[in-house]
């Protein structure tokens, strides 16, 4: 098992609404007109870096320049450039921006939740991103500086989500990618679909999914055979364009699936026969059964959450989910709220609960910040490193 870096003082960083330090989401007054301070130094008790090494550098000094960080470092180490404008809270850790997979706040959330069929491949959520909305305003005062808002899963597939910044005055400052991921749930809700009348079942429910996700497979491969110089140009089909980027590995699949019956037939089908990466977007109740089945590279990511507790019938006693998952072998294990299932600035909290009921307090904060992170190909976030976006919390 791994150290732990930073031991159980880890669960009492104190987060302010210091996040997110692009240019559009930190400003000051010049003339009148709203602008980023060209060159920032935060001086801080402590940085999490998140880095490939785990570094935790004390008394540590942050630069950014223009939205992106510059140094990190000792602050006997870091100069601080001329005119640059400091912010000095020696007693506060700065930490990675939040990130949470697995929201339905950041937009208006009547346009989520459009069922007309089971599965709905040409549908996206970027036409409904609400920037500095009041959910907004919350989710960045508990540190949470990005998040993947997706459709509802009242349907099988309910289409693509969008990755975007909790800050940001446009929707062209807020959004990060507009194809964040193809939003999937393959048990639970989609069976009430037609109002409760529990029209399908799991296996109709399954067979429509996969069928849909072939035609999208072979429309992307349709268009790589005509790129590639074979074959006749295939007419443009606005339903499935937007798969490409996922059988490119361009995004992954968010999957509504939690039970270990429902998740076997979601690695069965996305990542053993599709071959798609694939993000687990609730792991709970008994899923964690399916650790050890698990591949060991980075096409699945397990995102617990958010229900945090399970009552086990069989030992007769209440456990957390996310210390059975870690203690399963698993290791790209995350957090997520589901907000507004659980209110977005509570996304810490959750990953402080999984640390009660046995999880360590360093891999919690890397389940909110580096693991979901990679999990979405945000290759620009989820750690403090020269050249990545400045989003933090402090």
């Amino acid at each position: 098992m791994r150290s732990n870096p930073l031991g159980r003082a880890a669960a009492r960083v104190l987060l302010l609404s210091l996040v997110g330090l692009a240019p559009s989401l930190l400003h000051a007054q010049e003339g009148g007109t709203s602008a980023a301070p060209a060159v920032l130094a935060l001086k801080v008790g402590k940085v999490v870096t998140m880095d490939g090494a785990d570094r935790v550098v004390n008394r540590a000094v942050v630069i950014v320049r223009d939205g992106r960080i510059e140094a990190v470092g000792r602050a006997s180490e870091i100069e601080i450039p001329a005119g640059a404008t400091v912010i000095d809270r020696p007693e506060l850790w700065l930490v990675p921006g939040f990130v949470d997979a697995h929201n339905h706040t950041g937009g208006s959330s009547p346009d989520l939740h459009d069922y007309v069929y089971l599965t709905n491949p040409g549908y996206r959520t970027l036409e409904s991103v609400v920037p500095e909305s009041p959910d907004m305003e919350r989710a960045r005062a508990g540190g949470v500086t990005t998040v993947l808002l997706i459709p509802g899963s009242g349907n099988n597939m309910s289409g693509f989500g969008t990755l975007v910044r909790t800050g940001g005055g446009t929707v062209e400052d807020a959004v990060i990618r507009p194809y964040g991921s193809i939003k999937i749930a393959q048990a639970g809700n989609p069976e009430g679909y037609f109002f409760g009348g529990r029209a399908t079942g799991r296996s109709f429910m399954n067979f429509n999914t996969r069928r849909t996700m072939e035609k999208a497979r072979e429309y992307h491969e349709a268009w790589r055979a005509y790129e590639g110089g074979s074959g006749e140009r295939p007419e443009t089909d606005p339903i499935f364009e937007g798969f490409r980027g996922l059988f490119e590995g361009k995004f992954a699949a968010s999957v509504h699936t939690q039970g270990y019956q429902v998740m076997l037939a979601t690695l069965d089908l996305l990542v053993e026969r599709l071959g798609v990466r694939t993000v687990l977007d609730h792991c709970c109740f008994d899923g964690y059964k399916l650790a050890r089945l698990f591949r060991d590279d980075e096409s699945v990511y397990a995102i617990n959450g958010p229900r945090a507790l399970q009552y086990d019938r069989t030992q007769r006693k209440i456990f957390g989910t996310a210390a059975r998952w870690w203690h399963g072998g698993i290791r790209r294990l995350g957090i997520n709220t589901d907000a507004p299932v659980i209110p977005e600035e509570e996304l810490p909290f959750q990953a402080a609960l999984g640390c009660y009921f046995g999880w360590m307090p360093y891999e919690a904060l890397k389940g909110i910040t580096k693991i979901p992170a990679e999990a979405l190909l945000l290759d620009d976030l989820g750690s403090i490193e020269p050249g990545k976006e400045a989003s933090f919390g402090l």
